[in-house]
């Protein structure tokens, strides 16, 4: 993190079941000066999720005057649950200049792309369609009913990754992690987030 330059905003989607929350929190411990965002939800924590940690657990009256309040840089109801991100915590972040990755959903994406400048999207994709399904139908207490409907929104989320700047294939874990790596890498090695540390060294040739 640099107290010379503003924070990058990495913005990470895919489909449910794609993998992105798993890769996007094994990205920060590998990243030095990488932090999650932690949304808030109307939603109660499912098992093992803590509040603070996982995501901000709010109730929904609670959310909608989040939302009257302008205080969200986006938000969005995914399958019946609301689901933002605080744009002051957001904004006060960035202007320290700590990096920050977003994990939030299509929709949400674009809210923060037509609002923001210069923050880079990333679109996990699945190997396939029949991993996805495989790998909602292992990991879920869900009703054939809500599986379908996750499949048939995923369906429609992944002609998105379009709108992105990288792609990337979560076809194992670690592998997935070393490309997303190598994004936040490139990109931190841009010359507009380089230019204060080259206009120092540039300095010293007198």
């Amino acid at each position: 993190m640099s107290s010379e330059a503003r924070g990058q905003l990495f913005i990470i989607s895919a489909p449910s079941g794609t993998g992105k929350t798993t890769l996007a929190e094994r990205l920060v411990q590998v990243v030095p000066d990488l932090a999650l965002s932690r949304s808030f939800t109307s939603r109660p924590p499912r098992a093992g999720e803590l509040d603070g940690v996982d995501y901000n657990f709010i109730s929904r009256e609670r959310f909608e005057s989040m939302i009257a309040g302008g205080e969200l840089l986006e938000y969005a109801d995914v399958f019946g649950n609301l689901y933002g991100t605080s744009a002051a915590t957001t904004e006060q972040a960035l202007a320290h200049g700590q990096d920050l990755v977003l994990v939030i959903d299509v929709q949400g994406a674009r809210q923060v792309r037509s609002q923001t400048d210069g923050s880079v999207g990333i679109f996990i994709l699945p190997p396939s369609f029949p991993v996805l399904e495989e790998r909602l139908r292992g990991r879920s207490k869900d009703t054939e009913a809500q599986i379908q409907r996750r499949l048939a929104v995923a369906r429609s989320e992944v002609s998105a990754v379009n709108d992105y700047d990288y792609a990337v294939v979560n076809d194992d874990v670690e592998s997935a992690v070393g490309r997303l790596r190598a994004i936040v890498d490139a990109e931190r090695a841009r010359f507009r987030r380089m230019k204060p540390v080259a206009a120092g060294i540039i300095k010293s040739f007198g």
